[in-house]
């Protein structure tokens, strides 16, 4: 471990011992500091210490040709002085390193994502497509509220939908959140908890009437999916949800308790949804083939479900003459028929698997609708404004 009197003019002529590598110069006078000078020609200094647990670190201070002896002497003093006072020069930018960028917290939180989550495929396409190739290379420490806010507000200006934007800070906050609960350097500030987003009205009024219903499902009979038409019906007539539907089993269908066991609803909850009699006629009408264990199986593989019906929809509504409406409408279209028949909208709740009132609340105006058409039914029984003309 050679030593010299280090000062500009021996940093200036210090050379790489012959044979070796390297060879460190350490100072006389300033405990640890040293000027490394390598056989390619480099110098860098350094200041070497022992931290707290005995061992042994370097701090980098900077390389000859970027700084002035002076200046590299002076900042190993400094640094020197926080070593005999307990600290540890190289513990910041230790810290700095241990915080990944949030590629690495993506990863994570799409494993934990693939494992708890029923929407996996739906949150790693938003990871793709939009988080990730902003902030992917980003440290997670520098990502703040302000930029987030700028981000979405820019996707928003790009066209898309406000419920996807509502998703994405979603998505990217619960990687924040996931973050801090297991502990990953910087995530102890959520950088989307305090970004606001313009309030999101995307519930739809789109109901069919019997002859819409009627032309849809005349449409989809004429379509290449010929399980579309008895789908269309079966969701016209339970309110189930598409994917619930379309994943239904025979094992779960009660023909004489007139139920269809649901496993796992959107809610996280089972639930069995009641069959009127109309519905099992249809159920009735459906091929089964010995051992079939769903009611709409794959036409390529038997032995799993059909799981989407998108394009034969789109051509059936485009015949129907109804290009704007929406599978999900059909539900609702269920639950505007049961409340304007009379039906309470609690009832129609549980009909649909809501897990809470307010879900069933967009139905209160048909619902309001049937009690006006009931009281102006019974003031016209009674007959009663002669009356009080008289």
């Amino acid at each position: 471990m050679p030593k010299a009197k280090l000062d500009h003019v021996f940093a200036l002529t210090a050379q790489c011992e012959e044979g070796k590598k390297k060879t460190d110069w350490y100072d006389q006078t300033v405990t640890g500091f040293v000027l490394e000078c390598r056989s390619t020609g480099g110098r860098t200094y350094y200041l070497r210490y022992e931290d707290a647990a005995g061992r042994q670190k370097q701090h980098k201070i900077g390389r000859y040709e970027d700084i002035t002896f002076a200046a590299a002497k002076k900042t190993a003093q400094k640094l020197r002085s926080e070593v005999v006072m307990g600290g540890d020069p190289g513990a910041a930018k230790a810290a700095v390193k241990a915080v990944p960028v949030y590629a690495d917290l993506a990863a994570q939180h799409l494993s934990d994502a693939k494992l708890t989550q029923r929407s996996y495929d739906t949150t790693d396409g938003y990871m793709r497509l939009h988080i990730l190739p902003k902030w992917g290379k980003m440290r997670i420490a520098d990502i703040d509220g302000r930029a987030v806010a700028s981000w979405l507000a820019a996707k928003r200006a790009e066209g898309l939908a406000p419920a996807t934007v509502v998703k994405l800070k979603a998505i990217m906050g619960r990687s924040f959140a996931l973050g801090a609960q297991w502990g990953i350097p910087g995530c102890e500030r959520n950088p989307c908890s305090g970004v606001r987003l313009p309030p999101l009205n995307n519930s739809r009024q789109v109901y069919l009437d019997a002859d819409q219903a009627g032309r849809l499902l005349a449409a989809a009979a004429k379509t290449k999916n010929p399980q579309l038409p008895a789908i269309l019906e079966l969701l016209l007539l339970t309110g189930m949800r598409v994917s619930e539907l379309l994943a239904s089993r025979w094992q779960d269908l009660d023909v004489e308790r007139r139920t269809l066991f649901v496993p796992t609803s959107k809610s996280g909850r089972a639930r069995h949804v009641p069959l009127s009699r109309a519905a099992l006629d249809v159920i009735g009408t459906l091929s089964r083939l010995d051992g079939a264990t769903f009611l709409f199986p794959n036409p390529r593989n038997s032995s799993r479900h059909l799981t989407t019906i998108k394009h034969a929809f789109q051509s059936a509504r485009k015949a129907a003459g109804l290009d704007k409406l929406h599978l999900h409408d059909l539900r609702h279209s269920a639950a505007s028929a049961m409340v304007g028949a009379g039906i309470d909208l609690y009832a129609v709740g549980k009909v649909l698997g809501h897990a809470n009132v307010s879900s069933t609340a967009r139905y209160s105006h048909l619902a309001n609708d049937t009690l006006l058409a009931a009281v102006d039914a019974g003031a016209a029984r009674l007959n009663l404004s002669s009356a009080t003309s008289m």
